[in-house]
């Protein structure tokens, strides 16, 4: 269950994620369409437009997250914030698709989205933080459907030009939620320096920055073909909304199941090979897709795929970094996420300049049986474990201290405001009778 405190840190981080995440994908249905009236424009070069911030993302993602280490998270989520507001009122004021690609990859240097991450983790306990990335999941599922809506109406109205000026407008809106709403993170006593090698040398996390990869390159070149597709199939632009709605509403309840399951019978890694699976199925069917009742067949199961996987992965990252490293180790992670998002972007566009749309799924499907084959070497996710430790009117500050030293424990959070502290501890090594020369009250 999860505190009080968590849910008041994590739930404007969620309304965070939908005003970022919303001005993200409202240009995803529309790029391919209305870009071709841009100066210069080419299906390789409207690619790479669509797959440009993921460049720059992947470039700052890691330096983001390591300064959040060392200097906090919000003040990296305020900068970021503002960068992203800067290079959607670039990519407002063009009318070439180069001044298109220049405002899309500042865009990308407001790489908030490991900073995001690690507050999470910083704020969660470890079997709360599935059901806290999921609430990103749901926030971004929120932002797809509801971007899947406004960007056809917003475009059909004012064109792209339109849907950068409201892009612009939501990034305002999140600082204006960062400065008021997010709080602080409990202060954390952590054991270790600040040792980012540690991530770098993790078979599991580079097994996951694998994945990650894959899923977003999966994403962004699917979406310079299926608007198309849909078109082809005889669904008009400004009606695509309909179509992407309901599939992700139903496809996201349909995952939920799945979720649950994997976190409460400990079958992460099962269910995560079947998200997989299922994903490939769901590009092999729009391979051959021809009609719109197969087009919106397919979409379904690739997004219950994909939501599954977007609340696993970042989730299992946080459970295999150390502490001390989080922000480095989601930084790591989200590189690989946006550098996906750009060579989808890019390679998806060569593809159907050089193959047509068909080309597409198919390159897709044979990276997803490569994720496949690597995700078979992953270890399960141990079950983890909390201890709540309740302060009454004792002074926490110096046993805070102690209790990180003891053996199996892997992190300490103080929250001063509840006057409690929780231990995450590795059940193998910790001794619960530790505990007892202290006179606070477990609860």
């Amino acid at each position: 269950m999860t505190t009080p405190f968590e849910r008041r840190a994590v739930l404007p981080l969620a309304a965070l994620y939908v005003v970022r995440m919303l001005g993200l994908f409202m240009v995803l249905p529309v790029l391919s369409l209305y870009g071709e009236s841009y100066r210069d424009a080419s299906p390789v070069l409207l690619g790479v437009a669509l797959g440009a911030y993921g460049l720059s993302q992947a470039v700052l993602q890691l330096p983001f997250g390591y300064l959040s280490d060392r200097f906090g998270r919000k003040p990296l989520i305020l900068i970021g914030l503002l960068v992203f507001l800067a290079g959607s009122l670039v990519a407002a004021m063009t009318d070439s698709v180069w001044g298109l690609i220049l405002g899309r990859f500042l865009q990308g240097c407001g790489a908030i989205a490991a900073v995001v991450m690690a507050l999470v983790a910083d704020v969660t306990a470890e079997e709360n933080r599935t059901k806290a990335m999921a609430l990103l999941g749901v926030s971004i599922g929120i932002a797809f459907a509801i971007a899947m809506v406004l960007g056809p109406l917003i475009s059909g109205q004012w064109g792209l030009a339109g849907v950068f000026y409201a892009t612009a407008a939501l990034a305002a809106a999140g600082v204006l939620i960062l400065l008021s709403l997010v709080v602080e993170p409990a202060r954390l006593v952590v054991q270790g320096p600040l040792d980012w090698r540690s991530v770098l040398s993790d078979k599991e996390l580079w097994l996951l920055n694998a994945g990650v990869f894959v899923l977003h390159f999966v994403l962004m070149a699917g979406f310079l073909a299926i608007p198309q597709m849909l078109e082809a199939a005889g669904v008009a632009r400004v009606d695509h909304w309909q179509v992407y709605l309901p599939v992700m509403v139903l496809s996201f309840i349909a995952m939920i199941p799945f979720m649950v399951i994997g976190e409460r019978k400990s079958w992460v890694k099962q269910v995560y090979l079947g998200a997989i699976a299922l994903l490939l199925g769901a590009e092999l069917l729009l391979a051959q897709a021809r009609v719109a009742s197969a087009v919106v067949a397919a979409l379904f199961l690739f997004f219950m795929a994909f939501n599954l996987l977007e609340a696993t992965l970042p989730s299992w990252v946080s459970k295999v970094a150390k502490p001390e490293v989080k922000g480095t180790a989601t930084g790591v992670y989200s590189t690989w996420q946006f550098l996906g998002a750009f060579a989808g972007g890019s390679l998806g566009g060569l593809m159907i300049t050089r193959a047509g749309l068909s080309s597409v799924f198919i390159l897709c499907a044979c990276l997803l049986v490569l994720w496949w084959l690597l995700a078979l070497w992953h270890r399960q996710p141990a079950r983890p474990q909390r201890i709540r430790i309740n302060l009454g009117q004792a002074n926490g500050e110096p046993g805070v201290q102690l209790l990180a030293a003891l053996p199996g424990v892997k992190q300490v959070t103080l929250v001063a405001e509840d006057a409690v502290i929780y231990l995450q501890v590795d059940a193998t090594r910790f001794d619960p009778d530790q505990l007892a020369a202290y006179d606070w009250a477990l609860a």
